[in-house]
């Protein structure tokens, strides 16, 4: 599978911030490709660069082999994006905007295929309406169809599921996953929840404080065989004791101030069993250990407190 994105020893620094540290990753031809980090993280000016709103300190950015910044009007015409809220003429109908869109990247479209657009994510019934009238979901999906009227080979999405409601939330998945599976579109979309990422993606990058922290396959970076078990008992000094006296000492880790063992799916029934035969259990509760990470990153304080599986 062919390389489309190619991020070289990316940094930017604003002053003596560095909000992009030596960020390094690549999209393949067919990907949803998670962009995953906190707030702040480095996600929208790593695609503020990528699409030339902002030149990098260092590094170099490739779309099809070829550097952006020396191929930047042939790059943009075959990539979408939708950078934070997009911008639309509030005014004017969903139509319109589209069609002053097209216009503008060189397209002489026909109503037909206006329509067909609209239709894709979901506002071919409001395509009359003016634009001051949506839902922040429709105005992103409108912002989307945008992004996509001159027919890109990639797709850019900035945190789409921002100040949407959960039925928002899944009519924007739904439609990311279409746009993959359906009409073939490499996208790459950014999020600061791991869950979002996890629906979507195939493949994925972590970032944090504008490095990167890991990159892969999403199957394999949520591999259940590594589980974080958190314990809390009547006395945790004492169960600490029993734990380390059997060979489920092997599965402890090394965490200031919580009980928690890695272990694989499978082995957590037994040791729950082993473990309330050995001391007071409140609860048992467990996360993959990329979450737990993830969540360590965004807020160090924060327990692994996940409903158990």
């Amino acid at each position: 599978m062919s390389v489309l994105l190619d991020v070289k020893n990316l940094t930017k620094k604003f002053d003596q911030l560095v909000a992009v540290d030596d960020l390094s990753f690549t999209v393949n031809e067919g990907d949803v490709y998670g962009f995953l980090g906190q707030n702040g993280a480095g996600k929208s000016t790593t695609m503020r660069m990528m699409l030339t709103l902002i030149r990098p300190t260092a590094g170099d950015i490739n779309f099809f082999g070829q550097s952006v910044f020396s191929h930047r009007n042939m790059i943009l015409k075959q990539v979408g994006a939708v950078i934070e809220r997009p911008d639309l003429y509030k005014f004017l109908s969903a139509y319109d905007n589209l069609n002053i869109f097209a216009r503008l990247s060189g397209i002489r479209p026909s109503r037909q295929m206006l329509m067909e657009h609209l239709h894709r994510v979901g506002l071919d019934a409001r395509s009359g309406s003016k634009v001051k009238t949506f839902s922040q979901g429709m105005k992103q999906r409108l912002g989307i169809a945008v992004a996509l009227v001159h027919d890109p080979k990639i797709v850019i999405l900035d945190e789409p599921t921002n100040g949407l409601d959960p039925q928002g939330i899944a009519d924007m998945r739904n439609l990311i996953l279409d746009l993959s599976r359906v009409h073939g579109k490499t996208v790459i979309v950014s999020s600061h929840l791991l869950s979002e990422i996890e629906q979507v993606a195939n493949r994925m990058i972590i970032i944090h404080k504008g490095k990167k922290i890991t990159e892969g396959v999403v199957s394999e970076l949520l591999d259940p065989a590594h589980t974080i078990v958190a314990i809390e008992t009547t006395d945790n000094a004492a169960a600490l004791q029993q734990i380390e006296a059997s060979p489920w000492r092997e599965k402890l880790m090394n965490v200031q101030g919580a009980l928690q063992l890695e272990l694989t799916r499978d082995a957590i029934p037994e040791f729950v069993q082993w473990l309330t035969a050995h001391a007071a259990v409140i609860s048992v509760t467990s996360k993959n250990s990329l979450e737990a990470y993830f969540l360590s990153l965004t807020n160090p304080l924060l327990h692994v407190d996940a409903a158990a599986n």
